[in-house]
């Protein structure tokens, strides 16, 4: 069974973006470091145990990878999008056997792809082309090897996830999809014009809101 694992909110520029964040959310971001294969680097945030908050930008000192970077971050759209401050892009689930969740899921969600950072290694989706499952309202599915969560190695900055949710024009597929992993009751999808993705997070400032 897949669980929330981290929220993805991209940024044009990582330290711009993690000084925006700070702001809006009253609290310093732990360092992250590079993901040489995507050519990205990040900061994390720890909303609980085994779930965190992941800001990510594309890394301008690192090579560019041989293909499309994850999170649709090469595409002239996400860079327009996230070129005044950070958006919430997509969501990451977590799974024990990521072959079986993967196969099993009528959307496909990418390639397996293996991955490694410092002391942590894992299995990710990442579609061939770079997109966002569902526009970003399906999860890339993740499966950790090893020992601990990284949100156990974050600091408890007083911040926690409150509500996910989506909005889209046609949300009954996304709907059916999520409920095949068992995800559906980790996002709440709903008709809208627009295709969206918010989160409602509890701070040390009060109520904060991420879109």
């Amino acid at each position: 069974m897949a669980t929330l694992d981290h929220l993805v909110l991209a940024t044009h520029d990582l330290a711009q973006g993690a000084t925006w964040v700070e702001y809006h959310l009253g609290v310093p971001l732990s360092h992250g470091g590079a993901h040489a294969t995507m050519g990205t680097h990040n900061r994390l945030l720890r909303l609980g145990p085994s779930l965190y908050l992941e800001l990510i930008a594309i890394d301008p000192h690192a090579p560019a990878p041989e293909r499309p970077r994850w999170f649709a971050l090469d595409t002239a759209s996400m860079q327009a999008r996230i070129a005044e401050r950070p958006r919430l892009v997509h969501w990451v689930a977590s799974c024990t056997d990521i072959a079986v969740e993967s196969a099993a899921c009528p959307e496909p969600l990418g390639e397996i792809t293996q991955m490694r950072r410092g002391n942590f290694e894992w299995l990710i989706t990442v579609p061939a082309d770079g997109h966002l499952p569902g526009d970003g309202l399906l999860p890339t599915l993740i499966e950790w090897r090893a020992p601990r969560h990284p949100a156990a190695s974050l600091p408890d900055a007083g911040c926690a996830l409150l509500k996910l949710e989506g909005f889209h024009p046609d949300p009954l597929p996304i709907r059916a999809t999520l409920a095949s992993l068992g995800l559906d009751r980790v996002i709440a999808i709903y008709p809208g014009t627009d295709i969206e993705l918010l989160a409602y997070l509890e701070t040390p400032l009060g109520l904060r809101e991420l879109d």
